[in-house]
């Protein structure tokens, strides 16, 4: 065949005619052939895990773009946490996708390109916590001096929950929860936010005890190997722990972001024990050597001030010598008492005695006598002057009373007149009384009721006036 048939499509009938499917087998076999086994260096880009487990991510540099794919059995053993623009470094065999005509990488391992790049990706997301505040100093709580319940978070199979658990039965003996995690690889980070967060779930008072102090522990390692200390669900777990909590991650030269958000850093776990409770044989050494201060102090305090009332003792006169005056007095004042209240007594009776002699029963009758006749003499002389004071009084209530009787309206009953009262109302003339009126009429010895049988002839006058003008037509009404 020709290079001119070759170029012509319609003049080259021998070509060998393949189907889409069959094309796409046998460029995937000729990818896998040439490239069983390569190892790429690329930033990671577009990381997804699905549900199923297995990773989706693409790597790219500045041209160009390779997709790839970690099965779950591979992506579950990495030793760090795949994140958008990390620079990796991906093992792997090329192989094509025939259902979209694409070709990808099937990651066989996966680590970060260098310490470089994973110490850059931890810088940067330690400028970005801290810039929320996760790592102020304001935050930091104190530690409790003696915790009765006491957490730990960390694998349970690991040798560092046994030093801690030892060094904390030599130095105090505390109640101890373990909350076993994984600390490294696939799902680590998640466990061990998960066991603080569960720690700080349990309420006082429950059944499982809520510890007061939580300790987040693993040994050494590489920087991989420590990575999911550095995650961000992890640090944000310690940093909201409302339980004071110690991080002990590694050798005292490693260091993880948890370090920063835990309320006090450990350099080993072990030190982390020592760190959450005090050594019990020395506080109780201290406990007796204050005990003993405490009694020498008080035995020294006694002394001096028995040295000082010892001193003013000696500035004091004896007792005795105050006292002995005192009851020389005593005696005299009690042989003194009898003799004056002897005087006293005849005293008072001699003051009687003369008191008692103007006091004789002649001389009292005497001036009651005389009081007697005084009283009558002037009794004599009171009543001849209250009499005519009375009967002025009477001569001057007399002559009203009678003037009053003289004038008034019974005694002109008597002399034949009578009152005439209408409705309760007093009747003076006749032409306010009309026929049929019951009238009240009294006399000088009692009251008649009577009917007034006509009308004065004055209202007959009137009524007849009226008639007289009334129109013809109309009528009358009386």
């Amino acid at each position: 065949m020709s290079m001119e048939d070759t170029a012509n499509p319609a003049t080259a009938p021998n070509l060998p005619e393949f189907s889409v499917s069959e094309l796409s087998n046998l460029l995937k076999r000729t990818v896998e052939d040439r490239f069983a086994l390569v190892r790429v260096r690329g930033e990671l880009s577009g990381v997804k895990r699905h549900s199923s487990g297995h990773l989706y991510f693409a790597l790219k540099d500045a041209d160009a773009v390779l997709d790839g794919v970690a099965w779950r059995g591979v992506a579950s053993k990495l030793k760090f946490r795949p994140e958008d623009g990390l620079e990796v470094v991906a093992v792997g065999r090329l192989t094509t996708y025939p259902g979209r005509s694409k070709y990808q990488i099937v990651v066989e391992a996966l680590e970060p390109a260098g310490a470089g790049a994973l110490m850059a990706l931890l810088e940067e997301r330690k400028r970005k916590l801290t810039a929320e505040g996760l790592f102020s100093p304001e935050r930091k709580k104190v530690l409790p001096f003696l915790p009765d319940v006491i957490g730990v978070v960390t694998s349970p199979t690991g040798a560092v929950i046994r030093d801690i658990l030892h060094r904390l039965a030599d130095r105090f003996p505390r109640h101890v929860l373990v909350w076993p995690v994984a600390v490294q690889g696939e799902g680590a980070a998640e466990q061990v936010a998960t066991a603080i967060r569960g720690f700080n779930a349990i309420r006082p008072g429950g059944r499982v005890p809520r510890p007061d102090l939580l300790i987040v522990a693993r040994g050494g390692g590489s920087l991989e190997d420590l990575w999911a200390f550095n995650e961000e669900i992890v640090v944000r777990a310690a940093a909201e722990s409302r339980i004071p909590l110690i991080s002990a991650v590694g050798h005292e030269t490693d260091t993880t972001l948890i370090d920063f958000a835990s309320d006090r850093r450990a350099p080993t776990p072990t030190a982390a024990a020592e760190m959450a409770v005090p050594v019990r044989a020395e506080l109780l050494d201290r406990v007796e050597e204050y005990g003993s201060r405490g009694r020498q102090g008080a035995r020294r305090l006694v002394a001096e001030r028995e040295t000082r009332l010892d001193g003013l003792a000696r500035g004091l006169r004896h007792p005795r010598t105050l006292i002995e005056p005192a009851e020389q007095r005593l005696d005299d004042l009690g042989e003194r008492l009898p003799r004056a209240l002897l005087g006293l007594t005849a005293e008072r009776r001699r003051d009687l005695a003369e008191a008692a002699g103007g006091l004789r029963p002649n001389v009292l009758l005497s001036e009651i006598r005389q009081k007697s006749e005084r009283l009558t003499q002037v009794t004599q002389r009171l009543a001849p002057a209250a009499l005519r004071r009375l009967d002025n009084a009477a001569q001057r209530l007399t002559a009203p009373g009678q003037l009053l009787e003289s004038l008034s309206y019974q005694r002109v009953l008597s002399r034949g007149y009578a009152v005439v009262r209408r409705a309760g109302e007093l009747t003076t003339k006749a032409a306010s009384v009309g026929a049929g009126d019951v009238l009240d009429i009294e006399f000088a010895d009692g009251r008649v009721a009577a009917i007034a049988t006509s009308e004065a002839p004055a209202l007959k006058r009137r009524a007849k006036a009226r008639s007289d003008d009334t129109p013809p037509e109309q009528g009358s009404l009386i």
